[in-house]
This record gives structure tokens, C-alpha cells and sequence, in this order.
């Protein structure tokens, strides 16, 4: 007797498991994970947990930039005197740090994308530039300084690349701006706070042990970054290939989240030739070069960060009033950020993911902070000399969404990505060589000619900027022809303008 089902249906029955899931992922892709609500309270709780692990990045960076500028304080307290330093010797100082920093970023992010593991990674080299730091406290000549500078910016250089290269690899473009600039919060905080650790270890260690307040600055806050490091080992996530603490499920949708997000999967599709195909594709594309060159410009216009102590002591207060007033620029800066009109640095960004923008997010910011710099040319005047600091350090607002635009600019391949934004963030460092020499004290204490060479240098990464953003849009006029031309509906890959 002829059976009463279809053909069809028996040659449904008659397929195997795997056509089933094939099937079932056409008619909705977010099957395997139970259905689309299923998927997006899964992806709320991977988010979240890997939000809580990259928390640790922003710790890592207060300390990165703690331990770089310590200098700047340590130099109102008589290390110039101890270690016998004149003419140009510590703007050297200051600036030989970004030599081995500006050398070791490309190889670094390089070995990272190949490790794969930078829950070790990121620590170890943070447990070395501790170390260093520690070390730099014995140093008893300008050649002793020299090195430890020299090496513990070589060491340095491994983490903010390797953090932003880490993001990247996590987060769908509309969720970076964020996570950048809750990261980049930490360099904020490190200005604030830093000051206020300083002023506190150099007021009260003088004459310890035998030992000058200074050389307590970097035994302390050495000593405070490696204990950091072993706890962030413990902490940091690595790739979501090489992240063990995640379940297969969460594995595949945290690699499918990224794949979506860009048109292609992150690896496999997109990752052909390995690190040396990753490196050149980085270095024949122009776009890198150019926006290396205007986060290089912009670096000089902040190169203030690292001479604040300086520019608070032309207020005329003590050594230890004048690092206090060092803190609350940026803790007006990092309240901004988290409580004032619901965080504003953190809403400039995530802002910014919404309306699918950046230039004016980077630029409006760094604009007020212009004004800061024409208010500290035109007058002497105590009230506002201080208030032009205010407007100077929030401009790091802007300068945060453009260390994520520069992320979003060059999505695939991973190796082309990593040696991108270490290229874009190693180049720009030759501006912290350059800043270094920006405010010499015979320009003091005015610095009417420093705050020039700042204007003129934010003026002109404003204008770099905007050509990327035209270049840019020209691109997605082009990738929207080429669409229409092949039939295709659903809208694709655009670059964020």
C-alpha cells in the first residue's frame, strides 16, 4: 500500500542531522543559540561578563600612566638637584621613554595576534615596567635615569595597542566607542589621582631610611604595579578563540557577534597570509600613515599632561599645593566623564556609536580645549590661568573617540587590525617626543610660545581629521554603488564618519 506522505516529506525525514540545523539556520540564524530572545539575553550576560574582566584594563592603564609621568613630580622634589641634570637633560628624560615606546608597539601587537593570550601577555609586561620603575628610584646619574626611561617605555609599549587591539576583538563597532573611553578613563584618572598619590608619598617619605621623597615615589608606585599585574592575570580575558572560561555557546556567539559586524568572520575568512601579510597590508594603506600623522599632531597639543606640574607651579603656591592643584582639572574632567550629564566623556562615544559619527565628537572637545590654551596666552591672571587647565585637560574627551575611530577604520583582517592601531599609536608618539620640547623654562612663565605650538598643532589634526571623514564618506558612496550594481538589498559594511 503507497504511503500517504509526499515525497518531499519523506526525503526530509530521510536527511541527515546536520541538514536540519542548516535548515533551521536559514529560516532563523539565531536557532542554534534557541531563538532570537534566547540569543539576546545570552549576548546581555557575555557582554556583561566580559565587561566585568576588561574592567581591569582601565586599572592597568591609571598605573601605565602613573608610572610614565612620575617624572614631572618627582622633579619638584629635588630630582633634577639629586641627579645633577641641566640644560635639556630632563625634557630628555621625558622624551627618551617614547623611543623604545614608538620601536616596541608593531612587534608587540604582532606577537600578541599570534600568542593569543593576552591574560599572560598584557601582565608580564606589566610586571616588567614595574620592576623598572622601582629601579628607576636608585638611579644616582643622568645616564642611569636615561636607561630605565629608555627601557621602561620599550616595556610600556605593549599595552594600550595591546588593550585597544583586545577591545577590538570583542566588541561590535556600535559597543567600542564605549569600552574605549571607559579605558581611556584611566589616563584621566592617572592624571588626577597620580597628583594626589605623589603629593601625599612626597610629602610625607622625605628623609625615610635615608632615602629622598622622590626615590619613595617610584619604590611605591613600582611596587603597586606589579601587585596589579598578578591579579590582572587572573582577571583578563584572552581572544574569544583562547578564552577558556567561556561555554562552547557563548564561544560561538561571541565570534558570530563580530562576524556580523563587519560582513565577515573575524578569522578564517578574513586572515589569509599571517603576520607579515598583516603588516604589510598595514603599511601600504595610506589612511594609516595619515591618521598617524593627526594623533601625532593632537599628541603635541597635549603635550601639557607631562609638564602639568609645571604649569600649576606658575600659580605661585608651595611644591606640595601645587601638585594638589593638579588633581582637580582632571577629577572635573573624570566626573564629567561618569556622573555629569550622564557621564559625558563615556556619552560623547557612545553617543557617537548611535548616530553612527565621529568627527565632531572628536573635534568639539578639542576645540574648548583651544580656547583653554588662547585664555593661559592672553593674561596672568591666577583665576584664569587655572580655569584655562580645566578646559585644556577635557579635551582628552575627543581624543579618546579618535583612538576609537582609528579601531573602527581598519576592521579586517585581525593582523592587519593589530599592526594598525599599534602603527597609528606607536607613529603619533614621536608628537610625546617632540611636546617634550615644547616648554622650555626660559619660556616660563607665560608659555605663551608653548600654548602656540599647541593650537597650531590641534588646528591642524581638526583639518586632518575632516579630509579622513570626506575620504571616508567617499568610500561608502562606493560600496553603496557597488551594491546597487550587484542586487544586493541588505546594506553591508560602511565606515563610521
Amino acid at each position: 500500500m503507497p504511503s500517504s506522505r509526499s515525497s518531499s516529506q519523506v526525503d526530509v525525514e530521510k536527511l541527515p542531522a546536520e541538514a536540519y540545523v542548516q535548515k533551521a539556520a536559514l529560516d532563523d540564524p539565531d536557532a542554534e543559540f534557541g531563538g532570537h530572545e534566547a540569543r539576546q539575553q545570552l549576548e546581555r550576560k557575555l557582554v556583561r561578563k566580559v565587561d566585568v574582566r576588561m574592567s581591569i584594563l582601565t586599572v592597568i592603564y591609571i598605573l601605565n600612566y602613573i608610572d610614565r609621568n612620575n617624572a614631572g613630580a618627582a622633579r619638584a622634589r629635588g630630582l633634577e638637584t639629586d641627579l645633577k641634570l641641566h640644560d635639556q637633560q630632563f625634557p630628555t628624560l621625558l622624551s627618551i621613554l617614547y623611543v623604545g615606546y614608538i620601536f616596541m608597539q608593531i612587534p608587540s601587537n604582532m606577537l600578541l595576534n599570534y600568542i593569543g593570550k593576552p591574560s599572560l601577555y598584557l601582565p608580564a609586561a606589566m610586571m616588567i615596567w614595574g620592576t623598572i620603575s622601582i629601579l628607576t628610584g636608585i638611579t644616582t646619574n643622568f645616564v642611569g635615569a636615561l636607561l630605565t626611561r629608555f627601557f621602561l617605555g620599550f616595556v610600556e609599549a605593549a599595552f594600550l595597542p595591546g588593550a585597544l587591539f583586545l577591545l577590538s576583538k570583542w566588541y561590535k563597532r556600535s559597543e567600542l566607542g564605549t569600552r574605549t573611553a571607559v579605558l581611556y578613563c584611566g589616563n584621566i584618572i592617572s592624571n588626577a589621582f597620580g597628583a594626589l598619590i605623589a603629593s601625599g608619598i612626597l610629602d610625607g617619605m622625605d628623609g625615610k631610611l635615608g632615602r629622598a621623597a622622590w626615590r619613595w615615589l617610584f619604590y611605591i608606585e613600582g611596587s603597586l604595579t606589579v601587585f596589579v599585574a598578578i591579579c590582572a592575570v587572573f582577571i583578563l580575558p584572552d581572544f574569544p578563540t583562547t578564552t577558556r572560561w567561556l561555554t562552547d555557546e557563548e564561544r560561538r556567539l561571541a565570534l558570530k557577534r563580530m562576524q556580523e559586524d563587519a560582513g565577515v568572520g573575524d578569522e578564517g575568512e578574513t586572515e589569509t597570509g599571517g603576520l607579515v601579510h598583516g603588516l604589510w597590508l598595514a603599511i601600504k594603506d595610506w589612511k594609516v600613515w595619515w591618521m598617524s600623522l593627526a594623533m601625532g599632531s593632537q599628541v603635541i597639543a597635549l603635550s601639557f599632561n607631562a609638564y602639568f606640574p609645571t604649569l600649576t607651579a606658575t600659580l605661585g603656591f608651595n611644591p606640595t599645593v601645587t601638585l594638589l592643584l593638579c588633581a582637580p582639572p582632571f577629577v572635573f574632567t573624570a566626573i564629567m566623564a561618569f556622573v555629569v550629564s550622564r557621564r559625558v566623556l563615556v556619552l560623547l562615544s557612545l553617543h557617537s556609536d548611535a548616530m553612527g559619527e565621529r568627527f565632531y565628537h572628536i573635534t568639539v572637545p578639542i576645540f574648548i580645549g583651544v580656547i583653554g590654551f588662547v585664555i593661559a596666552i592672553c593674561t596672568m591672571n591666577t583665576g584664569a590661568r587655572y580655569f584655562s587647565l580645566f578646559l585644556m585637560a577635557q579635551s582628552y574627551a575627543g581624543f579618546t573617540v579618535l583612538y576609537t575611530w582609528v579601531s573602527n577604520s581598519f576592521p579586517r583582517p585581525p593582523s592587519k587590525r593589530a599592526v594598525a592601531v599599534a602603527l597609528v599609536n606607536a607613529f603619533s608618539q614621536l608628537g610625546n617626543i617632540a611636546g617634550s620640547y615644547v616648554w622650555p623654562k626660559e619660556w616660563g612663565p607665560t608659555y605663551r610660545n608653548s600654548y602656540a605650538i599647541c593650537i597650531s598643532c590641534a588646528g591642524c589634526m581638526i583639518i586632518m581629521c575632516y579630509i579622513f571623514k570626506l575620504h571616508l564618506a567617499h568610500l561608502n558612496r562606493e560600496m553603496e554603488r557597488e551594491e546597487a550594481e550587484k542586487g544586493i538589498e541588505e546594506k553591508g559594511f560602511r565606515y563610521l564618519l
